[in-house]
Formats: structure tokens, sequence, C-alpha cells
């Protein structure tokens, strides 16, 4: 059998990964986690967080919980990928059936696309306004730079997607050194605009504004790639250890984000006119704090560890598409997902108000039904003892089944409950169950408790309901 890795362009879709290629290591996950999540747009959390009105010791407490556990929760993902070697839309479908699969994996690609289309957002307006601080553009010439920003940054993510597995693989692990220490760079020349004294001043908040901010944070980081954790991890041998796979997830994940946050929230805390600038552009914001020779070196590498996220979302997004039941090359999926990430790139560039609006009630909005269907997978993954019946993962006669209502239900039930707990700015018709908790103008408002609700619930359901299932699959 070919190696369907190796070659320039990976004709690997949704199939099983045969035994010859699965080669790598459970280290090697360190390097598209990492890649993933070096990116400068962390710092945007700063501002975020600290928008709930918290202190500065507060934020950080959250922001190190949310990330490192939000990760964690993608390396029990990951764990599937060894265990079955098939994308992780294809592994759901041992907890929700072969067309039941469907349900979530409609949810996990409109997540997808919005994750890659949110980071070439961020690249293209960071563009414009690096390019206008450095004088090359003024507002006459701002739509041409915009334009030519979008088609670069949609280019590079849809090639580097299209080629597949191997190349992604290799580029990660050269941007991880490259955007590395530039990024470390950009904290040794903006380190002098932390005003320290400002920054422990603020005044604490209460507890129900540090749980939205953490489910924000949740949702931005891990929760944000849980529905792709295993994609990575199914060309993982067989005998790799369980723990090394959730623990190199969860470090390469979690290790610069945490730095990353944190810097925000000390530059966040020091400027009120920053808070305000990034919430229209997170990355031209911070840029505007570097002295005029670093702005391009600055640009440069903003774009790549974005483009680098955007790449693996959208990957993925093109595997989930072929396990809807579309039947295309896994290139042609990845090409179909690259035009309607510029669609909505130029979308929220040319035309929405701002970025903030969207972006959050994008994370809330598909966080909700993304955590239900992560708890019942989670609780799939613990409960069982032995490798995947492959095959059975491509026929609804199979042990799977065609539909198990009860993951079904589940993840719909706990949907329509979340969402009924969650506010968003663009969706009025959301929050219809928080008078239970006191209204618009109570204390839980802005908690966010539809994502835990949704993830601990639909987690406890399935355990407990499905345990009998697993067993009689498993026999």
């Amino acid at each position: 059998m070919s190696d369907t890795k190796s070659a320039l362009i990976e004709r690997a879709g949704i199939d099983v990964i045969p035994e010859s290629d699965r080669t790598a290591k459970p280290r090697d996950l360190f390097w598209p986690w990492f890649a993933a999540n070096v990116s400068v747009f962390g710092m945007s959390y700063g501002t975020w967080i600290l928008g709930f009105g918290i202190s500065l010791w507060q934020a950080t407490v959250v922001a190190v919980i949310g990330i490192v556990v939000s990760f964690a929760l993608c390396g029990l993902i990951a764990i599937a990928g060894k265990r079955g070697s098939v994308p992780t839309m294809i592994l759901s479908r041992a907890a929700f059936g072969v067309h039941g699969q469907k349900v979530p994996g409609i949810v996990s690609w409109l997540t997808s696309i919005g994750w890659e289309t949110s980071l070439a957002i961020t690249a293209v307006l960071a563009t414009n306004t690096v390019l206008h601080a450095l004088g090359w553009v003024g507002e006459d010439g701002s739509l041409i730079a915009q334009i030519i920003a979008t088609v670069v940054v949609a280019a590079l993510i849809v090639s580097a997607s299209v080629l597949g597995y191997a190349t992604i693989m290799k580029l990660q692990s050269i941007l991880t050194w490259f955007t590395g220490v530039f990024t470390i760079l950009f904290l040794i020349l903006t380190a002098g605009s932390i005003d320290w004294a400002a920054a422990t001043s603020l005044a604490d908040g209460s507890f129900p504004a540090m749980l939205g901010a953490l489910v924000m944070v949740m949702t931005g980081f891990g929760l944000g790639w849980i529905n792709i954790a295993a994609d990575w991890s199914r060309y993982q041998k067989r005998t790799a250890s369980d723990g090394q796979i959730v623990a190199w997830n969860t470090i390469g994940g979690s290790v610069a984000p945490v730095v990353l946050v944190f810097f925000g929230l000390l530059l966040a805390a020091s400027s009120t006119e920053l808070m305000d600038a990034v919430g229209g552009d997170p990355i031209g914001a911070l840029a505007l704090l570097l002295p005029p020779w670093a702005l391009f070196p600055f640009l440069i590498v903003a774009i790549l560890t974005l483009v680098s996220g955007a790449v693996l979302g959208i990957y993925s997004s093109g595997l989930t598409l072929l396990s809807l039941g579309i039947r295309i090359p896994r290139p042609t999926a990845a090409a179909i997902d690259g035009v309607l990430l510029t669609a909505g790139t130029i979308f929220v560039v040319f035309f929405a108000q701002d970025f903030k609006g969207p972006f959050e009630t994008f994370l809330i909005t598909l966080g909700v039904p993304m955590a239900a269907w992560a708890g019942i997978l989670i609780a799939d993954i613990l409960r069982r003892r032995k490798d995947y019946d492959e095959a059975a993962l491509f026929d609804p006669r199979g042990r799977y089944g065609a539909v198990d209502r009860v993951s079904v239900i589940t993840m719909v039930a706990f949907t329509a409950v979340g969402w009924g707990l969650v506010y968003s700015s663009l969706f009025p018709w959301q929050g219809y169950l928080m008078f239970l908790v006191g209204g618009a103008d109570g204390v839980w408002a802005y908690a966010n408790l539809g994502v835990f609700v949704a993830l601990v619930g639909s987690f406890l359901v399935a355990w407990f309901g499905r345990a009998g299932v697993i067993r009689r699959q498993e026999s």
C-alpha cells in the first residue's frame, strides 16, 4: 500500500490509516499544537478576560485553569485517534451511530469554518493597521491593502491544507521555532508598556464573573480545537501511551497561551486605550506598541502564526465535510472550505462593524453544542477498553448502528438548555432560561453557564446512560 502521508499531496481522507503509516510518536503532537497556539492573538484574550470586571490575580487563575483544562480535554479525545486511526468525526460514530453522527458533524464543520475564518480575519485586519502605521498606505489605499491581504492569507491557508498531513507537520515544526523566537522578541520590546501599579490595582470581581471569563477562555482555546483533536493522533502507533498522548496535547497547546495571555493581561490592565482598540483589531492594536522598525517583522510573524492555526482548522474541516457523506477527494474538500473562509473574511473585514461582537457570539453559540458533543464523546472514550471496530465505523448495520438515540437526544437537549443559559450580542433569542438564575440583571447573567451545563450534563448522561451499550459493542 502506498504511503498516504509522505506524498506531496496527502490522499488519505476519512479512510483508515494503514499500520505502515502509523509511525508518529506522542511527542510529535507537540509541534502542531504549539505552532497553532503561539500566536500573539492569544494576548488579546487578556483584554477580553478583564472585560468581565475581575482583578489581575483572578484573571490569571482563570487563564491558567481554562487553558490547561481545555487542552487536556483535547488530549482525551486524541486517545480515540490512536485507537481508531480515523478522523475525530468518524470516531464519534461509535457514540452517535454512523448516520446519527451527522448532527454533531454539521456543528463541527461550522465550528472549524468559523475558527479558520476568525484567524484569517485577524491577519487581514492586522495587515491593514500595520501598513497604515508604517505609512505605506493611506486611507485611499487601505481597501487595496485589505484585498491583497485577504487573497494572500487565504492562499497560504488553503495551499498548506490541500497538501495535507506531512506538509503541515513539517511546516509546523519549522514555524514553532521561527515564530517562538519572534514572539519572545515582541514580549521584550513591549515590556516597557506595562504599568505594574495599574495592573495590580484592579478590584476583585464576583465568582460568576470569573466563571464567565473561564468559559470564554475554555471555548477560545482547547474547546475550540476539541472537534479535531484526534485528526493528528490517528497517525500514532497503537502501542503509544494514552497518558503521553494526553500530556503532549496539553503541553503543546497550553505552554504558549498561558504565557501570552498573562502578558496580555498586564498590557490590557495598563492601558484603557489598548483595551478599547483590541475589540476592533486584536493584533493590530498590539502592534502599535512596537517601535517602527519592528512593525513589518511583527506583521510577518503574526500572519504566519495565524495561518498556522487556520491550516489545522481547514484541514480538519475538510475531513469533517467528507464525514457527512460528501464523496469528493480530501484536497477538494479543503479547497471548498477555503472558498467559504475567503467569503467569511470578506464579509467581516469589509462589512461588519467590529471583530469582537461576531467573534464572541461565534464562541458561545457554537461552543454550547460542541461542549455537549464533547461530554458525550469523552464519556464514550473513557468507558471503552478496546480499540474501535474500524469497519463498523463505516457500516450503519455494524456494532455501532445507524443512530444512537441516547447520544443524539442528549446533545440536542443540552444544546437547547445551554443556549437558554447564555447571552450573545448578536442573537437576542438566546438566554430564554436565564430567569432561573436571576435574569439579565442578575449576577449570573454573563457567566456563560450554558457551556458548563452542556459539557457536564451530557457527560453524566452518556456515562451512566450508555454504559450497557458500550459493553455490548465491545463484547
